[in-house]
C-alpha cells in the first residue's frame, strides 16, 4: 500500500505500449461492489477467496500485460506461486517505511484499512506488515528501491530491466 504500484504500471504499461490492469479494480467490477464494501460486508476471508479466483482468471486470459496487485496479495493462499509462475517478470516496489508513513498519512480518507490509524501510530503498523509480508515481497524477481524516486525514474528502472529480459 502506497508504493506506487498502480502509478508506476500506469506508466510502463503506456511506455510498452500494453494493457495495464489493476487487480483490485477488476476484482470490484466482478463483484460489483468496492474493496471496502466487500471487506465489510463479506469478510476479508471471503475477500481473498475472490482475490485468488480473480487472479487466476486475470492471468490465463491475459498475455503480455502490465498487472498491479494489492499488497495483500501475494501473502495469500497460492498467490504468489501463481503469479510467479504465470510470468518471469514480478516486480516489488520497495519504498522505505518513515516515507510509506508520509504517502500514506496523505491518502488516509481514501484507505479504509488504515484511515482509524493515528498518523504517530502509522510508522510501526507498516513496519509489522512489511516484516509480515517481506518474505514473499522478496521472491519477486526484481526488487527495485522507490525509496525518495520519483515514478519516471522507477518506470525507466523497470522499462531498462525489462529490456534486458526479452
Amino acid at each position: 500500500m502506497g508504493s506506487g504500484k498502480t502509478t508506476v504500471g500506469k506508466q510502463v504499461a503506456e511506455r510498452l505500449k500494453l494493457q495495464f490492469l489493476d487487480l483490485d479494480d477488476f476484482i470490484e467490477k466482478k463483484e460489483k461492489m468496492s474493496i471496502a464494501n466487500i471487506f465489510v460486508s463479506k469478510g476479508e476471508l471471503y475477500f481473498r477467496k475472490q482475490e485468488h479466483i480473480h487472479l487466476k482468471e486475470v492471468l490465463q486470459q491475459q498475455n503480455n500485460f502490465v498487472l498491479s496487485v494489492g499488497g495483500g496479495t501475494p501473502c495469500y493462499g497460492k498467490n504468489l506461486e501463481v503469479i510467479l509462475n504465470s510470468s518471469k517478470t514480478v516486480f516489488y516496489l520497495k519504498v522505505p517505511i518513515a516515507e510509506l508513513a508520509q504517502r500514506l498519512s496523505e491518502q488516509k480518507a481514501q484507505r479504509p484499512l488504515i484511515s482509524h490509524i493515528p498518523d504517530d501510530e502509522l510508522p510501526e503498523f507498516i513496519g509489522k506488515h512489511l516484516f509480515e509480508r517481506s518474505r514473499f515481497y522478496n521472491q519477486a524477481h526484481e526488487v527495485i528501491d522507490c525509496g525518495s524516486k520519483e515514478p519516471e525514474i522507477v518506470v525507466n528502472e523497470i522499462v531498462g530491466k525489462l529490456g534486458k529480459i526479452f
